[in-house]
């Protein structure tokens, strides 16, 4: 077996990859997209309910789960459940990133930069509950910002950071500013590039 033997699977594999990617932010990007933001959209209403939960309804913080908490509180207790949450967060940002331009990829890189952020602090999280081992002294595990902001209200807040600049990040997307009329790759857009040209021409 030769040396070129060898690295065909692995160039075969980049190769997939990238075409993967190029699908991805191209012909595939408008329904990624959308299921992406659906799936942002339902985890921080999950944390808002949370929220109602403990200051509308008065509910003792460690009953306030959360929806599917209150059918599965086992799987919301896992730390391993909102650190994996937390990084398929993180992937999704990244491999749609290529996708965006201009304002659009300006507030998604915001959105990805907290997102990392907060990726961290369920990782010390998680390894806390793995190791039985708290930081700070703690009774329970607990992350960095975590000594100054309780937890519900701590996450509710992380995940407005991440998901508002999002709304914002597709809002340009979809409707992309007249100065921007590079032609997108993908067919997000509700006012294209071209329908820009034409209404800037109809108006001199």
């Amino acid at each position: 077996m030769t040396s070129a033997d060898l690295s065909f699977p692995a160039q075969a594999s980049r190769s997939d990859l990238h075409d993967f990617l190029d699908r991805l932010n191209g012909p595939w990007h408008k329904w990624a997209t959308r299921i992406f933001m659906a799936v942002v959209l339902a985890h921080w209403s999950e944390h808002v309910l949370q929220a109602f939960q403990i200051w509308v309804l008065h509910w003792p913080r460690p009953k306030a789960l959360g929806l599917l908490g209150y059918y599965f509180p086992w799987l919301v207790r896992s730390e391993a459940l909102h650190y994996g949450y937390a990084i398929i967060m993180l992937i999704g940002l990244l491999l749609l990133r290529p996708g965006f331009r201009g304002r659009a990829l300006l507030w998604w890189d915001v959105a990805l930069g907290i997102q990392f952020w907060h990726h961290i602090e369920h990782a010390l999280l998680l390894v806390q509950s793995a190791t039985n081992h708290n930081l700070f002294g703690a009774k329970v595990p607990t992350s960095i910002v975590q000594l100054l902001i309780q937890r519900v209200e701590l996450h509710l807040f992380y995940n407005a950071l991440v998901t508002i600049p999002m709304l914002i990040a597709m809002y340009y997307h979809l409707f992309p500013p007249k100065q921007e009329r590079e032609v997108p790759e993908c067919d997000c857009a509700i006012r294209k590039p071209t329908q820009l040209a034409q209404t800037l021409q109809s108006s001199t």
